[in-house]
């Protein structure tokens, strides 16, 4: 720890560099689907989101952040935003977005009936998802920053220093992909010469507006990158920093330590650097270090984490920050990344015992605890000493406390051997012995899980909730959902059914409310895409199932109907991915004691007769660590939690899995490890890109890629589908094929979810029909 201040009359800055778009109460979410289904104008919308905005500038300078962002504020996605600002609209959004700027906009993001969206994929390691640039040797690129310009406008005018925050040019290309048409071999990283004049108008256009400094995040060069790329970032540095028609330039990385780019970017003709100094970018202070440091340079620290819940451990991170002092010649302290990833306040979370309330730090809590270390830094240790009290007072209450520690569940996960992971038989002998079991057609059509998370059925829980029907009286709704799901299943032809989760919220909060060692927070919403908000559950100590969790209701949709239902529960991964895990262990025991939890489910549900059984993964591959020299280790403890859930079934319970939005060539060794019978996957936006992929690799058992994109509300004819179910089968044989949508259908509505399902199924029996 120190108490040493940096130069002589040059306040330390705290900042942050993004900051949760969606309101205290979903204002953003709610004005934005109001204005899609024609309830709120545009003005009205506008409105909205700029009042947001000067809440949360105002609320950032409260706490003590001294320079806001601008610019990271979004309708839907900041990537689609570049691609606004940089004129990347895709020829088929080309006459929408010249008819109306703004309902272009979310055709690019949703799509229309006519017109198909972008793809949509994770933003790096995170379970946020961005909108692909689609570009091409054609593409031309024009400068619009109408956006950013006036958005910093109205900080400045608020009077806050700010900074606004865009995504960098390289980082921008290397997201890309071929638009349609385009040789797949296209790389977009050649269209660099093309897109730096457009950024160096951009930067000319927000100095002009009274930007001093400006952000551009670069987190791609936080991945392994080839020579050529690092050449086109020093060239892209160069040419930018180059320029004298231009602000500060402030060069962001943050997810992993920056490795290979980091001298080419302290040799850039740039003013300053921002680098992550969390766990999850150990090395980078060595590195800096290797590097001589950052001479005449501003370094902002990224020692907050933005991307977990936890309370910060302020003598560490001041110990660190210290150490940086001797390292640049400005020394700023930030979060390490944007906080969209973690909810908006934990004090309001009146639901969980207070003592471990102070353990959670939200964004508002984040961003006092960067402004309490800027002080500290500035001023010394003694200016911050009762916060340095209660922080260690807090951390320690956390160690000790008996909710980290479970002595049974510890001693269970310690007698885990290598044969618990494995099924008994190989797949081919279990696969003909699922045929003879199920008697399923060629081409078996099934859904993914979830149905239209109704109005009426959220309404049956807030009542459960507030007591105005009681236990029984929900249940009746409950059942009397599953059976008209069922009947329309039945009626559509579908092979495979699933009773529709009326009874869960979430895929993962519904699970982790009946787990111990998890927390549940009432007001945790985070951005996952668009206006689509999940409220990741706080994994806080050991993990153990006291009751069965879905076999209530599995079993109830099986005795109605003599087709199969499939079991369906969220995987270890997943539990972990999509909540704010522990960080005091190692994930692989976390996922260990998670695994063993759902094995307990699983076997109940075969003793309870189901055949089919799903275990969603779908952040498999999102949780890959962005460096590959990290990746076998991660894929063996993820693909061992996998086979631990599911290795103790017989060999005719069909084992399913599904994962969406990712890309996956890079790890079907990982996905045949899991050892799965069935796998599900996106497929629709991606033109079935993965089938190929799998293909090429080899990949033995089934597979469902999907055929309607349920990410927008667009109903796919059956022509459509069909297509796509040749362009599958000329992948991976009939026999090995499934029908199915991309993901769950919690978020369309019945009317489209009905007719886009009867049109899958007319599909498959047309092509069925084709291959028989």
């Amino acid at each position: 720890m120190t108490s040493k201040t940096p130069a002589a009359g040059r306040p330390t800055v705290a900042t942050v560099y993004g900051y949760p778009r969606q309101g205290q109460n979903r204002e953003l979410k709610k004005s934005v689907e109001g204005y899609w289904k024609g309830r709120t104008a545009a003005d009205a919308l506008r409105d909205t989101a700029r009042e947001l905005r000067r809440t949360n500038w105002r609320h950032l300078a409260d706490a003590g952040i001294t320079e806001v962002p601008t610019g990271d504020f979004s309708y839907y996605d900041h990537v689609l935003d570049t691609s606004v600002m940089v004129g990347a609209v895709p020829e088929r959004h080309r006459a929408a977005v010249e008819a109306d700027p703004l309902d272009g906009y979310f055709a690019m993001a949703r799509g229309t009936q006519d017109v198909a969206p972008l793809e949509m994929t994770k933003w790096f390691d995170t379970n946020y998802h961005y909108l692909v640039p689609e570009l091409g040797p054609d593409t031309v690129f024009t400068a619009d920053s109408t956006k950013q310009v006036a958005e910093l406008t109205e900080a400045l005018r608020s009077g806050h220093t700010a900074r606004p925050v865009l995504v960098g040019p390289v980082t921008y290309l290397l997201l890309a992909k071929p638009a349609p048409g385009v040789a797949a071999d296209f790389d977009p990283l050649a269209l660099l010469d093309r897109l730096l004049p457009v950024y160096a108008q951009v930067l000319a256009d927000l100095r002009a507006a009274g930007a001093e400094w400006v952000q551009l995040d670069e987190p791609a060069l936080v991945q392994d990158r080839t020579p050529a790329e690092l050449n086109a970032t020093a060239r892209a540095y160069r040419e930018l920093g180059g320029s004298t028609d231009r602000p500060k330039l402030l060069v962001a990385s943050y997810f992993d330590r920056l490795g290979e780019a980091l001298p080419v970017l302290a040799k850039a003709p740039v003013e300053g650097l921002a680098l992550d100094f969390t766990e999850a970018a150990a090395g980078n202070l060595d590195d800096l270090a290797a590097v001589g440091g950052l001479p005449g340079k501003r370094l902002v620290a990224g020692v907050v984490g933005g991307r977990n819940i936890w309370i910060n451990d302020y003598e560490k991170s001041l110990s660190t920050l210290g150490t940086l002092l001797g390292l640049a010649d400005r020394v700023d302290v930030a979060a390490s990344c944007s906080l969209l990833h973690v909810p908006l306040d934990a004090t309001v979370e009146r639901d969980i015992d207070p003592q471990v309330r102070r353990w959670l730090a939200f964004a508002r809590q984040k961003t006092a605890e960067v402004a309490t270390l800027a002080r500290g830094l500035a001023r010394g240790t003694d200016a911050i000493a009762a916060e340095l009290a209660a922080n260690r007072a807090d951390l320690a209450s956390r160690a000790g406390s008996a909710l980290t520690h479970d002595p049974a569940v510890r001693a269970r996960t310690a007698a885990v051997t290598e044969a618990d992971g494995r099924r008994a038989q190989p797949y081919a002998r279990r696969a003909a012995a699922q045929r003879a079991h199920l008697g399923l057609p060629l081409l078996p059509t099934t859904t993914i899980g979830s149905f239209p998370q109704t109005t009426e059925l959220r309404t049956a829980r807030a009542d459960l909730r507030a007591g105005r029907i009681d236990t029984a009286g929900y249940e009746d709704r409950i059942e009397a959902e599953i059976r008209e799901v069922l009947a329309f299943q039945e009626k559509a032809g579908i092979d495979v059914l699933v009773h529709g989760e009326p009874e869960r919220n979430d895929m993962v909060q519904y699970f982790a409310e009946q787990l111990t060692g998890y927390l549940a927070t009432q007001h945790g919403w985070v951005q996952s895409y668009g206006t689509r908000y999940v409220r990741p559950p706080v994994l806080a100590g050991d993990i153990s199932r006291p009751d069965p969790m879905t076999v209530r209701w599995t079993t109830y949709a099986q005795s109605q109907t003599s087709k199969p239902v499939k079991g369906m529960l969220t995987g270890p991964v997943t539990m972990l991915a999509w909540s704010f895990v522990r960080d005091d262990q190692p994930l692989g025991d976390t996922a260990r004691q998670v695994a063993l939890a759902l094995r307990d489910e699983v076997g109940d549900l075969e003793a309870a007769s189901t055949s089919v059984i799903q275990v969603d993964e779908p952040a498999l591959r999102e949780t890959l660590p962005l460096r590959a020299a990290d990746h076998a280790a991660y894929l063996a403890w993820a693909t061992e939690s996998f086979r631990l859930t599911t290795g103790g079934v017989r060999p005719d319970t069909q084992i399913h899995t599904h994962m969406c939005y990712a890309e996956f060539g890079d790890i079907v060794a990982a996905i045949e490890d899991l050892d799965a019978d069935v796998i599900s996957l996106e497929a629709a936006r991606s033109h079935m890109q993965v089938a190929g992929e799998l293909a090429g690799a080899g990949y033995p058992r089934e597979v469902g890629p999907g055929v309607w994109d349920i990410h927008s509300p667009r109903i796919p004819s059956v022509a459509e589908v069909t297509a796509l179910l040749r362009k599958g089968l000329g992948a991976i044989p009939a026999e090995r094929l499934w029908v199915n949508p991309d993901c769950g259908l919690k978020t369309r509505g019945w009317p489209e979810t009905k007719a886009s399902l009867e049109h899958l199924v007319e599909a498959a029996r047309q092509v069925r029909g084709e291959t028989a």
